[in-house]
């Protein structure tokens, strides 16, 4: 099966994490993003891949050469000038030519079972299936209202609160037929949700939702980026993860081992406006506020603080790890430094 993973994007909100890095790139527990995406998409049957870059493109190109070294078939397009999300697929169109193909995008975090959203679309041999989640929190996304079966009849981006009428979020991947992409033009920015889809609605054409099982995260800002490094780590998130990062094994009783200490004190504008943004970050998170910020786990502890004599913060983070616990406090450094504002 083929697959189009958009990886174009530079990450603006991200910069305190990427620096110059394309934001495909950027690390999750020891891999770049877009290698989860590609191992997630090889697990599902997708082995016929093609990524549609921009910015940066030879960072990407030049870590994954043929895409051999994972097991699939890995070819690109590189655009010129920026095309928008439909226009960026369709520019892939030699690629996938007559044959229903997915697409993803290269900076989600997500372990859906992908094969299934192939086997639903194939079935309601529909214009494009969109891939669909459950949010509590819906408003920095694109939602999508169903029938109360599999149709979508509307797209809601981004509303307020009192426009919210339903908790499934558009997550940016689907599955689309020839015949969908036939309506976007080549060569210019054309938008998937903003244009293709209401053209598909007005002339009639069925646009099927699934509501998928998993976790699935745009990892669109700081914030963002460092909870599901937590969520990977503790489960939620399931991601090929590399041996390092795993806790130690082995067939002994375990015995208890000392933990390991690692500190930054990281300089700020204002420690409580600092410590008060931080706050509101790590509350889904079960942060505890006895004592500055605590958030406990079952690899790790973390205590952030203001410093007293300085206009700064300290983060301190426990661990089993020591090189673990030096790489968490880096992270959670980068995001205060985001929130510094």
């Amino acid at each position: 099966m083929k697959a189009v993973i958009m990886a174009g994007g530079q990450g603006t909100r991200l910069k305190a994490v990427t620096g110059e890095l394309p934001k495909p790139m950027v690390p999750l527990l020891g891999r770049p993003m877009m290698e989860h995406i590609i191992l997630l998409l090889k697990e599902n049957g997708f082995t016929d891949i093609c990524a549609a870059l921009k910015y940066r493109a030879e960072d990407i190109t030049g870590y994954f050469g043929d895409g051999s070294r994972l097991g699939v078939k890995l070819r690109y397009k590189i655009e010129k000038e920026a095309l928008g999300t439909a226009g960026g697929v369709k520019n892939c169109a030699d690629f996938y030519g007559d044959e229903d193909f997915l697409v993803i995008s290269g900076d989600a975090a997500c372990d859906f079972d992908l094969r299934s959203l192939m086997e639903k679309h194939r079935a309601g041999k529909a214009a494009v299936t969109l891939a669909l989640c459950r949010h509590p929190e819906p408003l920095s996304y694109g939602l999508a209202v169903t029938d109360g079966g599999d149709f979508i009849r509307a797209f809601i981006e981004k509303p307020c609160w009192n426009r919210v009428v339903t908790d499934l979020v558009n997550t940016g991947i689907y599955v689309l037929s020839p015949r969908a992409m036939s309506l976007v033009p080549a060569g210019r920015p054309f938008d998937f949700a903003r244009e293709l889809f209401p053209l598909l609605m007005e002339r009639g054409e069925a646009l099927l939702g699934a509501a998928l099982e998993g976790y699935w995260c745009d990892v669109g800002s700081p914030l963002s980026y460092y909870k599901c490094c937590v969520d990977a780590l503790e489960g939620r998130l399931k991601l090929s993860i590399p041996p390092e990062f795993l806790p130690a094994s082995s067939g002994a009783l375990p015995q208890p081992e000392e933990k390991s200490d690692a500190s930054l004190d990281c300089p700020c504008r204002s420690r409580a406006a600092l410590m008060g943004a931080l706050s509101r970050a790590m509350l889904d998170m079960g942060a505890d506020y006895a004592d500055g910020i605590r958030l406990h786990r079952q690899r790790f502890d973390m205590h952030i603080s203001p410093l007293p004599e300085s206009s700064a913060i300290r983060i301190r983070v426990s661990s089993e790890d020591a090189e673990f616990a030096k790489e968490l406090a880096l992270s959670a450094g980068e995001l205060a430094q985001a929130l510094d504002l």
